[in-house]
């Protein structure tokens, strides 16, 4: 698959007062420094590239956007050749908790703003490794815990990113393709606004309702 395919099925867009607002979680930048490996995939460079072709009035990064939660030096030039390619998109961070000392380069770019959550009109933009503020509102995007599915069929196990609705909360994958991601019916748990909930709705990226998914 394209990884521009890939990072249109695992981002979404919505409709706000700042118009078309697009949403993605968990994108693990530098996930290579952590993981071990040796070559370079680029993943920010192609991620950037969509996104600028996307052309956003607003992007949201719903927390995790780096994988190392320190900052090291190279982990900051990711990040600055990453930002800067976004110089002329209106970006929110809703921080998350690989996300420490983010602001250090964040605050380099005019255009990109580092915060807990936001509210777009009613809407609850987060990333959920943390309680609920204490505002109002309709519905809540959030990431954290990269949800995936594993169907089995013929004694073959095939685990599926998938976006999780709980609620009046939905949960988006990582928009990472190298990421596998997590069971949903385990990952539940590290939300914990989510923590004692006993089921969600699964989605394919497609949009294709899998069906109700039990929480253990």
């Amino acid at each position: 698959m394209d990884s521009f395919e890939a990072f249109e099925r695992l981002s979404l867009e919505i409709e706000t007062s700042r118009g078309r607002t697009l949403l993605m979680a968990d994108s693990h930048i530098g996930f290579e420094l952590s993981r071990g490996l040796r070559v370079k995939t680029h993943f920010e460079e192609r991620l950037a590239q969509f996104i600028v072709e996307k052309d956003p009035d607003l992007l949201v990064l719903l927390g995790d956007v780096k994988e190392p939660i320190g900052m090291s030096f190279t982990m900051k030039r990711l990040l600055m050749g990453f930002f800067s390619e976004l110089r002329e998109i209106p970006t929110i961070i809703t921080k998350g908790n690989h996300d420490g000392r983010i602001e250090e380069v964040a605050e380099k770019f005019p255009n990109v703003e580092v915060r807990e959550h936001i509210l777009a009109d009613d809407i609850l933009l987060l990333h959920g490794h943390t309680n609920l503020p204490e505002v109002e509102f309709s519905e809540a995007y959030l990431g954290h815990i990269h949800p995936a599915y594993t169907f089995k069929s013929g004694g073959v196990a095939r685990k599926t990113k998938i976006f999780l609705r709980v609620g009046r909360f939905l949960i988006l994958p990582s928009v990472n393709p190298f990421i596998e991601g997590f069971d949903v019916r385990e990952g539940i748990k590290m939300v914990p606004f989510l923590k004692d909930t006993k089921s969600g709705k699964a989605f394919l990226p497609e949009g294709i309702y899998v069906g109700e998914v039990p929480f253990r």
